[in-house]
C-alpha cells in the first residue's frame, strides 16, 4: 500500500530522507517494517520546491524500484529544498507507469497518497461524471488516487477559497463524503483507506483515514524539532534554534528514536501551517 514522507522547514538535502536513515524510504521500498507486504517497488516519485526560482514543484517520476534508481542516486546527495515529497509504490488500481507514479502536481500544489479505495472499478465511472471538464482533462493515470485527488481539485476550486490549510482539510472532507455516498450509490461495502499528504510548499496536510472503524488504518507518524540530522547513518530530530523548525510526517518512523515519532490518530488530520505549527484535528465527514 505504497510509502511516503512529507518534509516541511528548513532546508534540507534530500539525500537525508531518501538514504541516510536506518529505515529510510529507499529501506521502505524493498523491506517496510509496517506493512504485511515489504515490497514497494511499483515505481517512485519525488517533489520539491525552490521558490527562489518557480513557485510550482519540480516532480521527478520513474518506473524503476526505488532501490535501483541510478538518476535517483545521483541527484539526492544535491538537492536541497525547505518543502519536500517522496513516495514509492506498491501497484494496485493501474499499471506501472510514470502517469500512475505519486507525487501528483497541480498548480503549486503536490499530492501523494497510501491505502487503497474499494470497488474503485465500479466506482471510477460515477466519479468522472461529476468531475468539471478541467479536472477531466488533469487526470493522465489510471490509479485510485489520481481519481480521489480529481475529486478533491474539483471540490477545492469550486470552494473559491484561498488555498491554506483549512480549505484543504474542508475540501478533503467534502470529497471523504462524496466518496462514502458514491460507494452507497452503488452498493459498495469494502473499504476506502486515505493517508493523503497535501502541499502548496508553505504547508502540509495530511490524513490518516479509514472507512470502516472495525478495520485498522495504515500507520502515520508526525516528528518536529529544530533540524532534522543525520550522522553515519544516525538521525534524530534536534533540539535548536527555532529558526530552524522542522517537521516530518511519514508512513513508517525512519529510526528507532521512539520519543522523535508521533502516531497520528485513527480518522484524524495532522496539520502544518505556514509558520510550521503542527495541529491535529479529527476528520469530519
Amino acid at each position: 500500500m505504497c510509502r511516503f514522507i512529507a518534509y516541511i522547514g528548513a532546508p534540507m538535502v534530500m539525500n537525508k530522507l531518501l538514504y541516510e536513515p536506518k529505515n529510510s524510504l529507499i529501506h521502505q521500498s524493498y523491506k517496510a517494517q509496517e506493512r504485511e507486504e515489504p515490497l514497494n517497488g511499483d515505481g517512485f516519485g519525488v517533489g520539491w520546491y525552490e521558490r527562489d526560482i518557480e513557485p510550482t514543484p519540480a516532480v521527478f517520476v520513474s518506473v524503476s524500484p526505488a532501490w535501483n534508481d541510478r538518476n535517483l542516486r545521483y541527484i539526492a546527495p544535491k538537492l536541497r529544498s525547505r518543502c519536500m515529497f517522496a513516495h514509492v509504490r506498491a501497484a494496485s488500481a493501474g499499471g506501472v507507469t510514470q502517469g500512475n507514479c505519486h507525487p501528483f502536481h497541480f498548480k503549486n500544489l503536490l499530492m501523494m497518497h497510501n491505502g487503497d479505495i474499494g470497488g474503485f472499478s465500479k466506482l471510477k465511472r460515477l466519479l468522472r461524471r461529476r468531475l468539471s471538464d478541467p479536472i477531466y482533462d488533469w487526470i493522465q493515470g489510471e490509479t485510485d488516487s489520481q481519481h480521489f485527488f480529481a475529486l478533491f481539485l474539483d471540490n477545492l476550486t469550486k470552494s473559491g477559497a484561498v488555498w491554506n490549510t483549512k480549505s484543504v482539510v474542508s475540501s478533503i472532507e467534502t470529497t471523504i463524503a462524496d466518496m462514502r455516498e458514491l460507494a452507497g450509490s452503488a452498493g459498495i461495502a469494502d473499504p476506502a483507506l486515505l493517508n493523503v499528504a497535501i502541499t502548496d510548499g508553505n504547508f502540509v496536510v495530511a490524513s490518516r483515514y479509514v472507512s470502516d472503524p472495525k478495520m485498522a488504518a495504515n500507520t502515520l507518524y508526525h516528528s518536529e524539532g529544530g533540524r532534522y540530522e543525520c550522522h553515519d547513518g544516525v538521525c534524530s530530530m534536534l533540539q535548536t534554534d527555532p529558526a530552524e523548525h522542522s517537521v516530518l510526517i511519514v508512513s513508517e518512523k525512519l529510526t528507532d528514536v521512539k520519543e522523535d515519532w508521533h502516531a497520528v490518530p485513527v480518522n484524524h488530520f495532522v496539520t502544518v501551517d505556514e509558520s510550521l505549527q503542527v495541529g491535529l484535528r479529527p476528520i469530519q465527514s
